[in-house]
């Protein structure tokens, strides 16, 4: 049996209507077998669930044993779904039966037939069809399977992507951010994440792209901050040969790139206001300008943003639209800092050590309880990147069985305290001295500016520093901060 051959599974009560189907198939044998007849449904599924492999399956509507018709075919699509089922009956002779043809289309079948008129005794009626549509369903059930395995592949992918970029922690902030990624994953809508420096943003868009209708399509992640400022416009939106010197061939912008997919538009915030104004329209309209071209171009695309600022601080300098941000601001999503979720360190401590013994080929060390304290009792200014850093510090260092507290604390030590972007405090330099009263009004403006960052609002800020709100206030725009 070459691989060509299209294997049939009959389901057939009537010995006499077995030979007839027999019949008709008998000039076409060396491309089309009947492999196995079975007389009821149960028989059917049996065969299936046991593994029994075939292409199209012929049955007549109405058998013994109870289970026949549109459930019968039910079943069998629940088992297998790129089985194509070809319907056999003497119910009607009429082929124009919108009703009995709706009914077993919607259960799944592929085609269906009279088996006869009276005076046809050794054949199908119509044959030449009954034919003819073992062989398409036998070629829509091979498109089927390709798709179907196609699609395990992706979704394989997509479980490998997910699996390199989990969401680790069970702390009650961890848990109402998941809950949150499950929720806005399902609509279309814009979503902006606010978190500070190294929670992971780009994590949480990752996570809410793959479990979105769009996780199939790509995910296109920019950092808005790194873009020149000349370049912004043709990076986003693309351009067409010689719109300028130099335009030596079509470019796609990001917004292409990721049509029909995702596109995170990370620190968002730092875009120019002029940026700012044809993101919107982007967004408004779906349809992008491209440089050099005279017809918009629509475009698919669900846009993710994310800034580590305040927008309400960004809308009162007027730094942010206030359009851009209500547009973008559908849905938002605040990532918590790690020192809010404390509890969750053991555990990712744990995976990064592990992920980084992996990557260097050698055994995990455990990690003894002392050290997890220590690391706890750390305040984590960069968060989770500033943890992952630390983790791959402590796999390449730690030279005992274990990793102990001194492995810690030793490299909490050395390593810089504050990234540069995250400075929270005046560097001193010998190349600088300030006056005094400058560099006290330095530190005041960048401690209070830090509160202000942290707090949900000025009185809070107020609190916070045990200030009465209008000194706090007159401070402030003493400092210029107001």
């Amino acid at each position: 049996m070459n691989a060509e051959t299209i294997k049939i599974l009959l389901i057939e009560d009537e010995k006499y209507d077995v030979d007839r189907v027999k019949n008709t198939l008998q000039p076409y044998q060396d491309r089309i077998k009947i492999t196995d007849v079975v007389k009821n449904g149960y028989d059917a599924l049996d065969r299936l669930q046991a593994g029994s492999c075939f292409d199209v399956i012929i049955m007549d509507y109405q058998i013994s044993g109870g289970l026949y018709g549109e459930t019968l075919i039910r079943r069998i699509k629940a088992i297998d779904p790129t089985l194509q089922i070809l319907v056999i009956t003497k119910m009607t002779i009429n082929q124009t039966d919108l009703n009995f043809a709706n009914k077993l289309l919607e259960s799944g079948a592929f085609w269906y037939g009279t088996k006869y008129p009276g005076d046809i005794e050794e054949f199908i009626y119509q044959p030449t069809d009954f034919v003819l549509s073992i062989m398409n369903a036998y070629a829509l059930k091979k498109a089927k399977a390709s798709n179907l395995s196609i699609q395990k592949r992706l979704d394989t992918k997509i479980k490998n992507i997910l699996d390199q970029t989990p969401l680790i922690g069970e702390s009650k902030s961890m848990q109402s951010l998941k809950t949150l990624i499950a929720k806005y994953a399902k609509p279309n809508a814009n979503v902006l994440i606010i978190g500070e420096s190294g929670t992971g943003k780009e994590l949480v868009a990752k996570n809410i792209h793959y479990r979105s209708e769009r996780k199939y399509e790509p995910f296109i992640s920019v950092n808005c901050a790194a873009i020149p400022k000349d370049l912004i416009e043709s990076e986003l939106f693309g351009y067409e040969k010689g719109a300028f010197t130099g335009a030596d061939k079509n470019k796609d912008g990001l917004f292409e790139q990721a049509h029909n997919g995702t596109l995170f538009l990370d620190e968002v915030t730092e875009l120019p206001l002029s940026a700012q104004a044809k993101l919107l329209r982007v967004l408004q309209e779906g349809e992008i300008d491209k440089i050099g071209r005279k017809k918009k171009h629509a475009v698919n695309v669900r846009v993710l943003a994310a800034t580590n600022r305040k927008p309400k601080d960004l809308l009162q300098k007027k730094i942010l639209r206030e359009d851009l941000f209500y547009r973008l601001n559908i849905l938002q999503i605040k990532v918590p800092p790690l020192i809010d979720r404390n509890g969750d360190i053991p555990l990712l401590i744990e995976h990064f050590i592990h992920h980084f013994s992996k990557e260097m080929g050698v055994s995990a060390l455990p990690i003894t309880p002392e050290a997890v304290t220590r690391l706890e009792q750390y305040d984590w200014p960069g968060n989770v990147r500033q943890l992952k850093n630390v983790a791959q510090r402590l796999t390449i260092l730690a030279t005992g069985k274990t990793i102990c507290k001194e492995d810690v604390h030793s490299c909490l030590e050395n390593i810089e305290q504050l990234p540069v972007s995250d400075q929270r405090f005046p560097v001193f330099s010998f190349q600088r001295i300030l006056p005094f009263h400058d560099m006290e009004d330095l530190f005041r403006r960048e401690y209070i500016q830090y509160v202000l960052n942290h707090s949900e609002t000025d009185s809070e800020a107020a609190q916070k520093m045990g200030m009465a709100p209008s000194n706090f206030y007159r401070t402030c725009k003493l400092l210029g901060l107001k």
